[in-house]
Formats: structure tokens, sequence, C-alpha cells
């Protein structure tokens, strides 16, 4: 199992998601832990200024970055609706 670390940016932005969001979130991370590519989570790699970044979906509209620090830690950087967060 992976271990996550989450920015202070990601930790701000979770906790003003709609509710339901942040019960998804919490559900998705504990796939994540497992499986960093596993399907449900439909994880891209980013390209461009992103580029060593990827994002996995919380929902169709939501989306978290995050990178790999190491090969077993996973930093969580940002949690935004779609249209924002690649800004």
């Amino acid at each position: 199992m992976l271990n996550l670390v989450y920015t202070n940016r990601f930790l701000k932005s979770s906790k003003k998601l709609p509710f339901h969001i942040q019960n998804n979130l919490s559900g998705k991370l504990e796939t994540l832990q497992k499986n960093p590519f596993h399907s449900f989570l439909h994880t891209k790699s980013l390209t461009g200024d992103l580029s060593g970044f990827f994002s996995f979906r919380i929902t169709r509209d939501w989306r978290v970055i995050f990178c790999f620090v190491e090969p077993e830690i996973i930093k969580l950087v940002e949690v935004a609706h779609r249209k924002d967060i690649y800004k």
C-alpha cells in the first residue's frame, strides 16, 4: 500500500468541497493507495506545464492532481472542478 502526503493547498481545497464530493473522495483515496492506475480512477498523465503530474476523477466533474515523490509515496497537490484545476 502506498503512502499519501497531503499539501496544504490540497487540504484547504478539499475542505471546501460539497459534502457528497468529500465522501466520494475518501473512497477514491483508498483505491489510489492500493493502485493509482486502477480503471475506477481514470488516472491520466498530464502534459505541458503539468508534465510529471497525474490526475484522477472523483466524479465526472471533480479532479485531483497528484505526483509520485518516491515510488511508494504519492503527494496530493490539488482538488478542484475540472474547469478550474488545470489553469
